[in-house]
């Protein structure tokens, strides 16, 4: 049986009294039941985050009408508010970009077709047609778009129709997952807050390219990969999940390479169903997992 309709609403303002006595108040009134909840006030910053999961069916209207409502009480609770309502009803989008690694994307796939993760991919979108025979089987379309190398203009139109392909879906999530092209900052504008992206290094350290390769050369025991939002500072969006591997002195740059996709796949996958299930609230350059 599935889990009932929820609708799962997140906020965020400056921190003062009465914030939490506010929206329980609020949903208590109209006789929504909450049946998860969390906080976090950041002394840093002074910014207090919620995310409140409440039982679609307790409540008397649906998912726009309680957007509507609730609109009042951020603007009454704080201008700077920013805040989101979640429908489980509604199934997640998710468009894929990628290269030619494959590990990544097969992982992706197998937790959709298994139940495991719970998202619709759309489709997926390759600058290399090396996947498509795994996405297609799938039952999901693949677009090749090709990028001529050392043609500028040729790379522009490529991501423009790349820009073009993802935005006819609306998707919930733009997941990079492994596509070896910088988004231009236009793009990295645009899918602010959608566009999760998954670097085979434990960021900050060894940003760029052959992270593995800077590894093995400086002799470290652990690689890891880092899930992060996709800024125009490269490799420097607000993380979102991150883990590593235990490595050692007899193992190769290949062995760093294998070990390290096993960590890329669950970093990548973990974030993504934190982010799709409305858990990761940004604030500036940071995050709150709730």
């Amino acid at each position: 049986m599935s889990d009932p309709q929820r609708y799962v609403l997140t906020f965020g303002c400056p921190d003062r009294t009465g914030i939490i006595a506010r929206i329980s108040g609020f949903l208590a009134d109209h006789g929504g039941m909450i049946v998860e909840a969390a906080y976090h006030t950041d002394p840093d910053s002074g910014w207090f985050f919620t995310r409140q999961v409440v039982r679609a069916d307790s409540l008397p209207f649906d998912a726009a009408g309680l957007r509507e409502r609730f609109g009042a009480v951020a603007d009454e609770l704080s201008a700077e508010s920013s805040w989101q309502v979640r429908d489980t009803g509604e199934r997640p989008r998710a468009v894929v970009l990628v290269s030619k690694a494959g590990h990544c994307l097969y992982d992706l796939l197998g937790r959709v077709a298994s139940g495991e993760l719970d998202v619709d991919i759309a489709a997926v979108i390759g600058n290399h047609d090396s996947l498509a025979d795994i996405t297609r089987a799938h039952g999901i379309p693949f677009h090749h778009v090709p990028f001529p190398a050392g043609d500028p203009d040729g790379k522009a139109a490529a991501f423009a129709k790349v820009r073009e392909l993802v935005d006819a879906h609306d998707p919930h999530a733009i997941v990079l997952a492994r596509f070896m092209q910088v988004l231009p900052a236009e793009l990295c504008e645009a899918w602010a807050g959608r566009a999760l992206n998954i670097h085979h290094s434990f960021l900050p350290s060894f940003v760029g390219a052959k992270p593995y390769h800077q590894a093995h050369t400086r002799g470290v025991k652990l690689v890891g990969a880092t899930c992060h939002y996709v800024t125009a500072d490269l490799d420097a969006g607000p993380i979102i999940e991150q883990d590593v591997i235990r490595v050692d002195h007899g193992d190769s740059v290949p062995d760093l390479v294998r070990k390290g996709r096993d960590i890329e796949k669950v970093t990548l996958a973990r974030g993504l169903r934190w982010h799709l299930e409305g858990r990761v609230l940004v604030h500036g350059n940071r995050t709150m997992v709730l």
